[in-house]
Formats: structure tokens, sequence, C-alpha cells
């Protein structure tokens, strides 16, 4: 897997797609009856409804470009189910040198949400724990400069 490739878990890209459509159907209607309400309002030089809703427009039109490259050039990881070892699609358990126990969920860059524990494969932590099985220990380097442990206890799909 090279460095700047693109991994998306079957979850992820459905995402995607379902984002896509969503924009390019609902959001799009909607934006454009926007500027349809705004251009009654008269004078389009100074018409800030105006301005705002095409410059929504040109961000949803970029999105959609976005994930459309995304899509096209992106790696589906699928699930082998026997594996013990760590992959993209993988839920780890993680538990640091103080016992303090975390799980996560292994993504490609595009999926990462902290607020949902899904990290990237190329965090630091991500990347020190792919390939790695259930038992094992390691070093992670963090972008502060320290170095934390972490003992994998359970890997699942």
């Amino acid at each position: 897997m090279e460095a700047n490739e693109i991994v998306l878990t079957p979850e992820g890209r459905q995402k995607l797609v379902d984002e896509l459509d969503w924009r390019e159907t609902t959001l799009s209607k909607e934006i454009v009856e926007r500027i349809k309400i705004a251009r009654d309002f008269g004078d389009l030089s100074e018409n800030s409804e105006y301005d705002d809703a095409k410059d929504e427009q040109a961000k949803n039109a970029a999105r959609i470009v976005e994930i459309q490259a995304i899509l096209a050039n992106a790696q589906e990881v699928k699930a082998t189910g026997h594996s013990l070892t760590v992959s993209i699609g993988s839920s780890v358990s993680l538990v640091d040198a103080d016992g303090v126990a975390t799980d996560v969920s292994l993504v490609g860059t595009t999926e990462t949400n902290s607020l949902e524990h899904k990290i990237s494969n190329e965090s630091p932590v991500g990347h020190a724990i792919i390939g790695r099985a259930e038992g094992e220990t390691v070093e992670v380097t963090m972008p502060s400069g320290t170095v934390r442990a972490y003992t994998i206890t359970k890997v699942s799909r």
C-alpha cells in the first residue's frame, strides 16, 4: 500500500456514495431554490442572500468533485474475516502502560473521526498497530515527541 493511496472500508465507501447522492439531488435543489428566492429580492450587487447561496453552490460543487475523485481512485479494503492481524477495517482494543483501555477502528484517512474512535492507518497509532496481532505491544512516538506503549488485547472485524 502506497503512502498516498486512498483506502476505504466498505462502510466508508457507502457513506461517500450516500453523501454524493444527497449533494447531487436534495442539497443541489435546495440551493437552486435559495438562489431563485434571493433573486426576487432585487439588486444582486448588494444581495447577501444571493451571494451566500452562490457560495454554498460553489462549495457543494467542489465537494461533489472531491467525492467523485475519491470514489474513482480509492481502493476498497475487503474484510478477510479469518485474519487476527490488524488491518484497515479492524476494530482493535488497546491498553496503554497505565492500564487505560481504548477501543478504536482502523480506517482510511478520508474516514477518520475522533468522536467515533476511527483512526487513520496513517496516524501514529494506526501506523504502529497495522499488521500486528493480539498480545503484541507497540511503541508509538506521538506528535509531541513522547513515546507511548500500547498492548493489543483484541482484534476483530
